[in-house]
């Protein structure tokens, strides 16, 4: 067993400004997205400039903070947003839910489509492959915070992590010393295989000519996939619980219309692709 690193969720302290280590993993996941953006864009025949792409980050990091944000006030914590309404603003202490955020994205995506005179599929299927490392880097930032973790297990790298962390996995009363049950540190396991797994299928299939609404269709097909196999091993949201059946969570069922809507844009991509080449 592995016990948790404590890493102080404060990566750098101004007077009474602190820089959270979180905010900084959404930076640099921005700045991996412009700079992967920034290369496409140069490629022979892509029909982006670097200016689109400059416009194309700043409309995704508008999309992906407010519909995260509300994405996680209306699936995860209505209540608490109705005990604090001011909580939506608290990015820094985590709490963004990737569901919200593709939809945010989506939206901001078809104002940037309009703007551009692209249509929606051009946009996404260019952007789908700049999204994984942006997602890499959010997993990291909430193992920093200590959050999201995953039910006991006694694997190698399970970790222990101070029962102040996780209260309702551990006996009460708790003592100052207490440790947790070893648990899957599955914000790690959404890293590998949301972040870095899916971007290398991504970028490894945009590479060649594929069918337009083919890369987001894959897009969309693996990211939920691979949530919905994580939320196996992960803990509920405590105010949530399983849904249903005792093992059905709130991040499995928001994944099922990506599984489906992927499935479904990969099938009419190729559809149309073979009519156009037959």
């Amino acid at each position: 067993m592995m016990r948790y690193p404590e890493i102080d969720p404060i990566a750098l302290s101004l007077g009474i400004v602190h820089v959270h280590w979180y905010g900084v993993m959404y930076l640099l996941g921005f700045a991996a997205a412009w700079g992967l953006g920034r290369w496409q864009a140069g490629r022979a025949h892509s029909g982006w400039t670097s200016e689109q792409v400059d416009d194309l980050i700043f409309y995704g990091a508008i999309g992906v903070i407010l519909g995260g944000r509300l994405g996680y006030t209306l699936f995860y914590n209505f209540s608490g947003f109705l005990a604090n309404p001011l909580s939506l603003l608290a990015v820094w202490q985590g709490g963004m839910s990737f569901h919200g955020g593709l939809l945010g994205v989506i939206a901001a995506f078809a104002w940037f489509a309009r703007k551009h005179h692209k249509s929606l599929f051009q946009v996404t299927d260019f952007s789908a492959p700049l999204v994984p490392l942006g997602l890499f880097a959010g997993r990291i930032g909430n193992f920093i915070n200590g959050e999201l973790w995953g039910k006991a297990s006694d694997l190698p790298w399970a970790m222990e992590l101070p029962c102040y962390r996780l209260p309702q996995m551990c006996e009460w009363p708790l003592e100052s010393a207490a440790t947790t049950p070893a648990l899957h540190p599955s914000q790690l396991y959404q890293a590998g295989l949301e972040g870095l797994l899916l971007f290398l299928l991504l970028w490894w299939f945009a590479s060649r000519p594929r069918p337009l609404m083919a890369v987001s269709g894959l897009f969309l097909l693996g990211y939920g996939v691979f949530r919905f196999l994580v939320e196996f091993v992960r803990l509920p949201d405590s105010h949530l619980g399983y849904l249903a059946f005792n093992w059905v969570t709130m991040g499995q069922l928001l994944s099922l219309p990506m599984i489906l809507g992927g499935a479904l844009l990969l099938l009419l991509a190729y559809r149309r692709g073979a009519r156009r080449s037959g």
